[in-house]
């Protein structure tokens, strides 16, 4: 049976008793709420569907954040970016309340207000984060009892993929003023290869092997090892390099670094909209243009999938129609 008392004169507390269950408490501002909630919790017992939620109940998002970080985000290969998005999680005001009680009406709310500051793609990142918090309580955490807020609000639409290749000219004006003598050979091995900025900052001497012309990629985004073939030309630009004593071949080990000075020299050449990751669907779309097929340029760029190939993909409409002549 529940037993409901007054506390003070603004709450309600509900404690249920029954043999086979755990007993169970709850305090509400209203007896109407505390009534409701005890006519459910009873009907599941009485049915032998109840599953407990005092932990649901008793941890708010902030301390479900603070362990996913711990227990899972650490592990991750992104983890730092991940971390980012878990202290704006914690600072907002809805990390303060009970997993229980966050409904999905809160982040249709969330949603809509976060729009007008962030691109679509951020708060999608946003909402995967939280998403698989809810799954890893769900699923691990012995919070059987939560249903994943996420799942029941709709998705922002992403943006269209870009489009935006080197335009004729733009290279020469890039490497004529940048102000890093290594991000010239950076700029034109990334189009040698549709490497990923990441896999391109952590490249070493020791993973390059000139007679078979091929560089061994340990890591990639995907966490698997990935083999890349090397051009004359890709070839050419290391052999110019002079040689590290720390094994690294560009000595930017840091990938942001790489970016900043890719836009500084993007800036001095008045060159606008043009990102680093750019280079890499320049060089899977010249790929391409020079007859290679989806399978073959798929396993240069270590693309998983065919339809995630086709948004880095973007042809000139003048050279296909040259390849139509032919």
């Amino acid at each position: 049976m529940a037993t409901i008392r007054k506390r003070g004169d603004l709450q309600w507390e509900v404690q249920i008793r029954r043999k086979g269950f755990p007993p169970q408490s709850r305090t509400f501002s209203a007896k109407a709420e505390a009534d409701s909630w005890a006519a459910v919790i009873e009907s599941e017992m009485a049915r032998g569907v109840f599953v407990s939620r005092t932990e649901a109940e008793n941890t708010t998002l902030s301390e479900a954040l603070d362990r996913y970080e711990r227990e899972i985000s650490l592990l991750k290969k992104g983890a730092a970016v991940e971390t980012v998005r878990i202290r704006y999680w914690k600072n907002y005001p809805l990390s303060a309340r009970p997993l229980a009680g966050i409904r999905s009406s809160d982040l249709a709310a969330w949603r809509d207000a976060r729009l007008s500051e962030v691109s679509s793609s951020t708060v999608n990142r946003e909402m995967n984060l939280i998403s698989h918090v809810f799954t890893i309580c769900i699923k691990e955490w012995g919070m059987a009892s939560l249903v994943n807020p996420v799942s029941q609000i709709r998705r922002p639409r992403n943006p269209e993929s870009r489009e935006r290749r080197l335009q004729f000219g733009e290279l020469e004006k890039i490497l004529e003023h940048t102000d890093s003598q290594i991000l010239g050979p950076v700029v034109r091995f990334a189009l040698e290869t549709g490497m990923r900025r990441g896999e391109i900052a952590s490249m070493r001497w020791d993973h390059v092997d000139v007679k078979k012309r091929v560089l061994l990629i340990p890591e990639t985004k995907t966490g698997k090892s990935r083999t890349v073939p090397l051009t004359t030309e890709a070839l050419r630009i290391l052999n110019d390099l002079p040689r590290r004593l720390d094994g690294s071949i560009w000595g930017m080990t840091d990938p942001h670094t790489m970016t900043r000075a890719f836009e500084r020299a993007c800036k001095r050449a008045g060159i606008e909209d043009l990102t680093f990751h750019d280079l890499r669907h320049e060089a899977t779309s010249r790929f391409f243009e020079k007859g290679l097929n989806p399978m073959q340029v798929a396993a240069i760029t270590g693309h998983k999938t065919l339809q995630m190939l086709k948004r880095y993909t973007h042809l000139k409409a003048e050279d296909l129609a040259k390849m139509l002549d032919r």
